[in-house]
């Protein structure tokens, strides 16, 4: 963990480094995954089944017909867990559906003063894909956050992939597709699951958005697929800032760091506080606290390689740099954050307040937790329904609108040389 004071003269080449500092592992995989996007693309199934069987390692090699995951073996699933934790996913369910229900637009059309009536509608698309992590950890919440605003949309075929490390695949995801309305499951993840779903096979038909985050060759596969699919983002590593005074219990800001970390290794997590004895008391906390975590030696490795502590001299002067960091998360846990939450404009989602730690808005909150990583919040914003959504803009115009704006058109498309442009307007205007 790096220590920063906003008063030491190398602190701006400090901070700027920090906000720059590429946190991927350094891995290429774009010419792997053109390979295997490639391969699916020419073989289909064949292709999908192979590259499962390599990197999943199932039991039995996988066969088509073995790829969507039964409405049986759903049954079952959900039959198992405990009935606690199903409703637990059910109240999550339920706030989730209700804040993307509130986000639904409305169509509109006006007539404005020159007699054109102008409108503009919403549309669903026609099939979304979404894929679901299953390397290490499970994700359920994931299911809930990418699969309902689709189904609020009303996008009328949802079909959702999920690697199966060793051919298991968790009870809680196929539960949560079942309370997301998903029936459409398939049991193959990596690239070749974005593959199948953005070009299609004999058993999986092609969708036309993906979503859902994964790992680095699942990034790289959703960026190589955009244009000929929509995709939500590119996701990378979470991250989480955190602004504290120092009347915050440090055990709490703790936890909320480690929290973050324990995603995974290239995850990130920083304090911005104006008291100097209070970052040492986290930081002892931190020290603490890691140790009987179960995931202790991911979270160390972020918090060891990645994490951060800064001081300013007052806590204006985190708003500027909390905006130049523009993190997926950030938590104001502050006695009054009204200036804080006016002056930030760069954040995936702000957690306001002592007793909302990051933590709600991911599983049981209500809003996305599908967020823009990588200092992104600067131009893109968390999934919402406006991704399952088009809109449509439309005109209609008669006699005396065409009369009153025609002229203005063809003069426009005579200066840009248009000529047919032009005379497809003055030819209506030119009536006998």
């Amino acid at each position: 963990m790096r220590r920063l004071d906003a008063a030491a003269p190398d602190f701006e080449a400090a901070f700027s480094a920090l906000v720059a500092e590429v946190r991927d592992g350094g891995s290429a995989v774009d010419g792997p995954v053109r390979a295997i996007l490639s391969d699916v693309r020419a073989r289909g199934d064949a292709a999908v089944c192979a590259y499962t069987d390599r990197f999943d390692r199932h039991p039995q090699p996988l066969l088509p017909s073995a790829m969507r995951i039964a409405a049986s073996e759903i049954d079952q699933a959900c039959a198992a867990i405990e009935p606690g934790l199903m409703d637990a996913l059910s109240l999550a369910a339920q706030r989730i559906e209700a804040f993307h229900r509130a986000q639904m637009p409305q169509d509109f059309s006006l007539t404005d003063e020159s007699a054109l009536t102008l409108g503009l509608r919403w549309t669903a698309l026609d099939a979304v894909g979404i894929y679901v992590p299953g390397g290490k950890a499970a994700y359920p919440s994931s299911v809930l956050m990418n699969a309902i605003p689709a189904r609020v949309a009303r996008v009328p075929r949802i079909a959702m992939c999920v690697p199966c490390p060793g051919g298991v695949v968790n009870p809680l995801v196929l539960a949560a597709a079942r309370l997301a309305g998903v029936e459409e499951i398939f049991r193959i993840g990596g690239a070749q699951a974005v593959a199948a779903l953005a070009f299609g096979t004999a058993t999986i038909a092609p969708v036309d958005r993906i979503v859902g985050p994964g790992n680095a060759y699942v990034a790289e596969a959703k960026r190589q697929v955009f244009g000929h699919v929509g995709i939500d983002s590119i996701a990378g590593p979470s991250e989480v800032v955190i602004v504290a005074d120092r009347d915050n219990d440090p055990a709490h800001v703790a936890i909320d760091l480690l929290a973050q970390a324990e995603h995974d290794e290239f995850a990130q997590s920083i304090l911005l506080t104006d008291d100097a004895g209070f970052a040492d008391q986290v930081a002892e906390c931190v020290a603490r606290l890691l140790p009987a975590l179960p995931r202790q030696k991911i979270a160390a490795a972020s918090w060891n390689s990645y994490g951060a502590i800064i001081v300013v001299g007052a806590l204006d002067q985190a708003w500027d740099l909390v905006n130049r960091l523009a993190p997926e998360h950030l938590q104001l846990m502050l006695a009054d954050d009204t200036e804080a939450f006016a002056r930030i404009r760069h954040a995936g989602a702000i957690f306001r307040g002592r007793f909302c730690p990051e933590a709600i808005g991911d599983y049981v909150g209500g809003p996305n937790h599908v967020l823009p990583t990588n200092r992104t919040a600067r131009f893109a914003s968390g999934l919402s329904v406006y991704d399952f959504l088009k809109r449509t803009t439309w005109i209609a115009a008669g006699v005396e609108a065409l009369d009153q704006v025609g002229p203005a058109a063809v003069a426009l498309a005579e200066a840009e040389g248009l000529q047919a442009h032009a005379r497809s307007v003055s030819v209506r205007l030119a009536r006998s």
